[in-house]
């Protein structure tokens, strides 16, 4: 349907329970939204989620929980980030 074969699927594939699928697609299109400083990414550039959830058709009234989760992602990715940089 995408054009993709399962050859094209990484083998580390996960599941986006529904609930989350909101969150997760906010955090994809915020991908080039970071705040960075001298030693690095500090965090997402929370002026802007608003506009980014409404152009991807995330609802007014969902946005809160969403934006809970996607804080808890961001989280989640700067202890990646500098437990990359180490």
């Amino acid at each position: 349907m995408f054009g993709l074969s399962p050859d094209d699927i990484a083998e580390d594939a996960f599941e986006v329970w529904p609930c989350c699928w909101d969150a997760v697609r906010l955090f994809e299109a915020m991908s080039t939204q970071w705040r960075v400083g001298m030693g690095g990414a500090v965090g997402l550039d929370y002026g802007v989620v608003r506009d980014v959830a409404r152009l991807i058709g995330i609802k007014t009234k969902a946005l809160p929980d969403t934006f809970a989760d996607l804080r808890a992602m961001e989280a989640e990715a700067l202890a990646v980030m500098r437990e990359q940089a180490k």
